[in-house]
């Protein structure tokens, strides 16, 4: 099931909006390699955090 902005698992509901908003897009584009949501969820959530890291 993809998420959106609106709808996403609630690991990621802490995270800072942008780091939120790109982890949705890892682990939306994870599920289409047809990772599972357990796995997908926690490697989305920790390059997301890199992704605000390498941007800053």
């Amino acid at each position: 099931m993809p998420w959106s902005k609106n709808d996403y698992p609630d690991a990621m509901k802490n995270l800072d909006p942008a780091v939120r908003n790109k982890a949705i897009e890892i682990a939306n584009a994870l599920l289409d390699e047809d990772y599972e949501e357990g796995r997908a969820i926690p490697i989305a959530i920790d390059k997301a955090k890199e992704w605000k890291e390498n941007r800053e």
